[in-house]
């Protein structure tokens, strides 16, 4: 028997979620009654908590959950091999094996409040320590991993975010109608949000006409010192911010845009990147961090630090139509190098083999 921590189904649906989600998916699939799904009582998403058929334990909530009540019950049921998805783990649980994302917490602190950062600082070391093997996912976390904390390598291995085929062109009569940019972004500081609304106001200045539209996290009571630049957009009639959407309308934005930017200067791996990929839109995406190991010739790259740069490669894109088709043909070949499929594949060979 193989336990999956399933809090990830007590979380809204960032990055981490979607990739234990679709993870997890995939694994129910290939291994049946052989997994089983657990999780606290304060389930988001009844509906796939009902396809992976979690067993509710314990009564706690959170890390709480995570630190006492998993524990206690796998060591009531005998020990079996723990899969944890979502970053964290049970620290004194030994039988497991965990992914972590990546290592922004530490190279971008102030994206996190204090008490995040307190949490993961302490807890991460040990989890790296005390699990059997780690994933991340990609090559360059991996590397980020080894170098934070000085961990053997060959107790890691790279499992690669993919794309649910949802994600496919969907076109809009109305959306069409506008001549936008689209990013999916929020305020936290490695998003680099900033440099791309001033990029985009640049190109404004040329072609009055064009928009941008952002989708996201908004919060500017957590990140007060961004409140300024988000009442900025919200003056200016051509910057739509459009807060959260539906999986079905951020499909629409991504496919009807002219081009997705995405600016950022640290990414574990991107997966909106791939997103817009899959709907046939052409990406411009920094030239740093995991984004070349996984875009490889497939977009516009951009130096993130320079406004002059992302503005200049907004034009480009905006004003040649052979590199827009171009990229948008080599977006959708990229894409098809990652599998949620694949992905389970890799982990489960893994697992067996412990």
């Amino acid at each position: 028997m193989i336990v999956i921590n399933s809090r990830f189904l007590t979380q809204r649906i960032t990055g981490v979620q979607r990739f234990s989600i679709e993870l997890s998916l995939q694994i129910k699939k290939k291994l049946g009654c052989q997994v089983l799904f657990v999780s606290p009582p304060n389930i988001l998403h009844n509906d796939l908590a009902e396809i992976l058929e979690v067993k509710v334990i314990g009564t706690r909530t959170g890390h709480a959950w995570e630190q006492l009540d998993l524990p206690c019950f796998l060591n009531r049921t005998g020990k079996p091999l723990l899969l944890c998805m979502g970053n964290t783990a049970p620290v004194m649980y030994r039988n497991k094996v965990s992914i972590l994302h990546d290592v922004t917490f530490l190279r971008y602190p102030k994206t996190f409040s204090k008490k995040f950062l307190m949490y993961y600082r302490l807890v991460i070391p040990w989890v790296l320590r005390t699990s059997r093997h780690v994933f991340t996912v990609s090559k360059f976390s991996l590397e980020e991993i080894v170098s934070s904390y000085k961990i053997n390598r060959h107790k890691l291995s790279v499992v690669y975010n993919a794309v649910n085929p949802i994600f496919e062109h969907i076109g809009d009569d109305v959306l069409n109608a506008d001549k936008y940019l689209f990013a999916v972004s929020s305020i936290k500081e490695n998003k680099n949000f900033g440099i791309a609304v001033n990029a985009f106001k640049i190109v404004q200045k040329q072609i009055s006409d064009l928009k941008l539209y952002i989708m996201g996290d908004m919060n500017a009571d957590s990140f007060r010192n961004m409140g300024h630049l988000i009442d900025e957009c919200k003056k200016d009639a051509n910057i739509k911010l459009l807060g959260r959407v539906s999986d079905s309308d951020l499909i629409r934005y991504y496919s009807n845009a002219i081009a997705f930017i995405f600016p950022s200067l640290y990414e574990g791996f991107g997966i909106p990147v791939l997103e817009a990929q899959s709907c046939g839109t052409p990406v411009i995406a920094s030239n740093i961090s995991s984004l070349p190991e996984i875009c490889g010739d497939s977009v516009l790259y951009c130096n993130p630090y320079s406004i002059e740069d992302i503005a200049s490669k907004m034009e480009q894109i905006i004003n040649n139509a052979e590199l827009h088709d171009d990229l948008s043909r080599k977006g959708f070949q990229n894409t098809s190098r990652f599998s949620w499929r694949k992905s389970a594949e890799v982990v489960v060979r893994i697992i067996n083999s412990l």
